[in-house]
């Protein structure tokens, strides 16, 4: 499976393709790790909404092309009008939150250019929203600032800051960082980076934490996981700039 990323037509996404070959007979799939983002899909059958993952799972379609747009933690429930908490594991065909004329009007769209009829339906989605402060909020967890300092921060109670996380993120906010931290650790050992220093420069207490938690959230081993590349899929999180600040 070759997994791409493409230049982005809405600010603050990410942008990518996937082909998929035939499956060899042995081969169990790509295995897709949690990242606390959202995505809309388009493929040959139609379009789909993946949600915000707490755990790895597999994809075993063979033969297929996708496209997808990736939004920051907190953006997909201003795209898609819906709770994250409400996708929290799931892939949902699109026409089960949209209206089905509308979903047929833009995969009709898709036919001649997949990309730019999604990114256009996005940016339609998105007028007006600006920078939502719940991005604000995840990239301050990503940077491991304390679950109490970051709902003081935005002038929130933390029981107020975990009801409005399971909105926006599918999760409350220690989860979410838990998530990002995960993808943090992998983007450091992706570089090269010893796993001991991934796990001091991740936020994790130690080397053996780490362990755990990658085994928790992905089903493998760190060495696993970067033994296997191509096939487990965990790309850039498309921060947008945002402000703290709540009306």
């Amino acid at each position: 499976m070759a997994y791409r990323e493409l230049r982005a037509e809405v600010p603050g996404t990410v942008a990518w393709s996937v082909i998929a070959g035939p499956r060899p007979q042995q081969d169990e799939g790509t295995l897709v790790l949690p990242d606390g983002c959202m995505d809309l899909i388009w493929h040959c059958g139609g379009l789909l909404v993946a949600g915000p993952d707490t755990r790895a799972h597999r994809t075993t379609a063979a033969g297929t092309r996708a496209i997808g747009l990736r939004f920051a933690p907190g953006v997909g429930p201003h795209v898609f009008g819906v709770r994250a908490d409400e996708l929290r594991d799931v892939r949902v065909p699109l026409d089960q939150l949209w209206p089905d004329a509308m979903v047929r009007r833009l995969f009709h769209a898709a036919e001649a250019d997949p990309l730019r009829a999604i990114s256009a339906a996005a940016r339609d989605r998105l007028d007006g929203v600006g920078g939502p402060v719940e991005t604000a909020i995840a990239a301050r967890l990503a940077r491991g600032v304390p679950v109490a300092q970051v709902a003081a921060d935005v002038g929130w109670s933390e029981r107020r800051l975990h009801r409005k996380s399971l909105s926006a993120f599918g999760y409350g906010p220690k989860t979410l960082a838990r998530v990002l931290r995960f993808d943090r650790a992998l983007a450091l050992a992706r570089a090269g980076v010893p796993l001991a220093r991934v796990a001091a420069e991740a936020g994790f207490s130690d080397q053996a934490h780490l362990a755990r938690e990658v085994r928790a959230l992905s089903g493998a081993s760190m060495t696993g996981l970067l033994g296997q590349p191509g096939r487990a899929e965990n790309s850039s999180i498309p921060w947008p700039s945002g402000s703290l600040t709540t009306a």
